[in-house]
């Protein structure tokens, strides 16, 4: 099997979210199929042992960042959706997203910078379908060569006045500050949010002084055990598809089953997989944009009567 690599070298640092982050090299690979031809040895080919035909692997390209470039505080710390395991055959890596990973390549060669993608999502129980979908919604995003990060809801406190420094808090706000586009995974509950994800909405504020932590950003949405599509809010520019899951637990193997954290095939993850691959898109197009979508009259207004008070 033929591996080649590139070395991209990565420019961008979020001190509020990981102050002792060094400046490292983004390394992506892609790898290949061995090419069958005069020059390759018949032994070299891989086979099925029940199999009397030469099993060639197939075309796997991924940009996701490899554990020797990433972050270890990061990676333990928001990317929950990887795991030791290492599964013969990931649904996620026979995806056929050449289209947008040649888009992504692209824009991560000319802006050498990740998109950095936050996902939230909407249950705290132990067993959470929210929180599964979530996790292979990112785990398409990584593949994708997306910086993502998963923020933990467990630990924020319910929304009040008097403890906006609360680390759980802070820490959200920081992640928004911080993205690019966000992820929103919740259950649909009573036809709407579930309160775990409302309560995080509700800490992220529409401004901070002269900061607002989600305008101009992009935004996925995905619902489980629901039919609707009802949520959206922040000012941010949510993509035309949605994703909705309904019986989320129908979804799953059972929960002692080795595979039962991963979505079964079905025209529901396939929606998915069409949200996180139509999200990496528009956010190529947008990130760009960032700060002329989040200039606006009203706010250029409000900035110069403050001006005129000081002066």
């Amino acid at each position: 099997m033929k591996h080649f690599s590139r070395i991209l070298s990565s420019s961008y640092r979020n001190p509020a979210i990981h102050p002792q982050l060094p400046l490292r090299h983004q390394k992506y690979t892609t790898m290949t199929a061995p090419i069958v031809n005069h020059a390759t040895p018949i032994d070299a080919l891989e086979y099925h042992p029940t199999s009397t035909k030469p099993e060639i692997t197939p075309k796997v390209q991924s940009l996701a960042l490899p554990e020797s470039e990433d972050d270890p505080d990061v990676r333990r710390r928001y990317r929950p959706f990887i795991t030791g395991e290492h599964p013969t055959k990931d649904w996620v890596d026979a995806l056929e997203l050449q289209a947008v990973l040649n888009m992504a390549e692209n824009d991560l060669q000319n802006t050498i910078s990740r998109l950095k993608v936050l996902v939230l999502y909407g249950s705290l129980r132990k067993r959470s379908y929210s929180r599964l979908v979530a996790f292979e919604a990112s785990r398409i995003l990584f593949r994708l060569g997306c910086d993502v990060r998963v923020f933990d809801p467990e630990g924020l406190p319910v929304k009040n006045d008097t403890e906006h420094n609360h680390p759980k808090a802070q820490e959200l706000r920081d992640l928004s500050n911080w993205s690019d586009g966000h992820i929103w995974v919740s259950p649909e509950q009573h036809g709407n949010l579930t309160a775990a994800f409302k309560n995080q909405i509700d800490w992220i504020p529409l401004s901070t002084g002269s900061v607002r932590p989600a305008q101009g950003r992009t935004l996925a949405i995905a619902q489980v055990c629901g039919g609707s599509q009802s949520f959206n809010a922040m000012r941010m520019f949510t993509i035309p598809n949605q994703s909705s899951i309904p019986k989320a637990y129908t979804h799953f193997l059972g929960e002692d089953h080795l595979e039962g954290s991963r979505l079964l095939p079905s025209s529901n993850r396939d929606r998915l997989v069409d949200c996180m691959e139509e999200f990496v898109k528009y956010t190529i197009l947008m990130r760009p944009h960032l700060d002329l979508f989040g200039d606006r009259f009203s706010e250029r207004e409000e900035r110069r009567k403050k001006e005129g008070e000081w002066s």
